[in-house]
């Protein structure tokens, strides 16, 4: 997620802190402080509400970040790559690869809601021992907020509705019944819609009713429902591909070299280069060492052209998503689904043959599917559960 700052690692996993995530921890001050603790532990004075408040909404910060790292962790253990974990305004994402069978799918799902569960668990008896025990209201009352809220966050993600975690769970599911996992992603990305356009609507009536509380929901289903819409757009991707492989998506493209200057490469190789999106770049042995694009090379000052080569612009190869000829379209997509490298290279016998791009992959999915759009019988066929 762009804007993100790493800050440690939970489960092995990168942890990074998005740059909204303040904005949760002051939300949920405000709230916790101005109403939930003064109604639970009265008498006190608004230092200490704000004080215990902030406590609390990093409590619930870090139970996210729990709840976050049960699913890392779940699936680490089930031989899922992860990328990282962040926590951002509306809660926490992990980036994985996509689970190989509906029941690690299901397990990795599941992991989330039960760490939040486990962990409302031991807040409610923490607030007991703190409240009646201990005659300690403050710290007993925001272990109680603290359960609650991990409870109600757990029952939540449990809707089945993608991209909440029941429904992972609910195509996980599908998955295992159909044995078709892009229709089993359609079908929860479905349920997500509905729900996002059900909390949206929801979330803007109780906002313009008054309830500050309101515009949270509002802008939670927002998101719900742009994250279920692009999951569909996805498994319908991926559904049109299904047998394909990358030499019949990409396009030749024109390379240039990397020590020429930036004045000789558009005068040269970038003239013959047409609307290749990216144009890649090659050593003296030919092997590719990164790309360039026209903009970029443009941007360099008259002046400093002649002198200035490619090399000193052209993006890294390291930043770029390698792929072969005879490689799996679908395999790519989830290779590159796990990275921010750029552009895909395709790459025969270390030399570049071709570039795909999304436009491609559009493309080369459509002439795959049949005229109502939907992939022929024997490339639904190969599917596993």
């Amino acid at each position: 997620m762009n804007g993100s700052l790493m800050i440690g690692h939970v489960a092995g996993v990168p942890l990074r802190l998005h740059w909204s995530a303040p904005l949760l921890v002051l939300v949920l001050s405000i709230g916790l402080g101005g109403s939930a603790l003064p109604a639970w532990a009265p008498g006190h004075s608004a230092s200490a509400y704000r004080l215990w408040a902030i406590a609390g909404a990093l409590l619930l910060t870090a139970s996210l970040i729990a709840h976050e790292g049960g699913h890392a962790l779940v699936a680490r253990r089930s031989r899922i790559a992860v990328k990282d974990v962040t926590v951002f305004a509306l809660g926490g994402v992990t980036r994985m690869a996509s689970p190989t069978t509906a029941r690690s799918q299901g397990l990795v799902a599941a992991a989330g809601p039960a760490i939040s569960l486990v962990l409302g668990g031991l807040c409610l008896g923490g607030s007991f021992l703190a409240r009646d025990v201990l005659h300690w209201p403050l710290p007993g009352g925001v272990l109680a907020w603290g359960g609650w809220t991990n409870i109600v966050l757990a029952a939540f993600n449990l809707l089945p509705a993608a991209p909440l975690d029941g429904g992972r769970v609910l195509q996980a599911l599908i998955w295992r019944v159909r044995g078709d996992r892009e229709r089993a992603a359609r079908a929860s990305g479905r349920c997500g819609q509905v729900a996002g356009t059900v909390m949206a609507a929801g979330g803007l009536f109780r906002f313009l009713h008054g309830t500050g509380a309101g515009l949270w929901l509002g802008l939670i289903g927002l998101f719900v429902m742009a994250v279920a819409s692009a999951e569909i757009r996805r498994a319908q991707l991926l559904e049109s591909l299904r047998g394909l492989r990358v030499a019949e998506a990409m396009r030749p493209v024109v390379t240039g070299q990397e020590w020429q200057s930036v004045d000789r490469f558009l005068a040269e190789t970038a003239r013959h280069a047409g609307d290749q999106p990216v144009i890649p770049v090659t050593d003296l042995d030919g092997r590719p060492t990164g790309y360039v694009t026209v903009p970029v090379l443009r941007a360099v000052p008259d002046a400093r052209r002649p002198a200035t080569r490619v090399r000193d612009v052209a993006v890294p190869l390291e930043r770029c998503v390698l792929a072969r000829p005879d490689e799996m379209l679908t395999d790519l997509l989830e290779r590159a689904a796990m990275s921010r490298a750029g552009p895909v290279l395709v790459v025969d016998h270390h030399h570049v043959v071709g570039v795909v791009t999304g436009a491609d992959l559009a493309g080369a999915g459509g002439r795959h599917s049949d005229p109502r759009g939907r992939p022929p019988p024997d490339a639904r066929a190969g599917h596993g559960r």
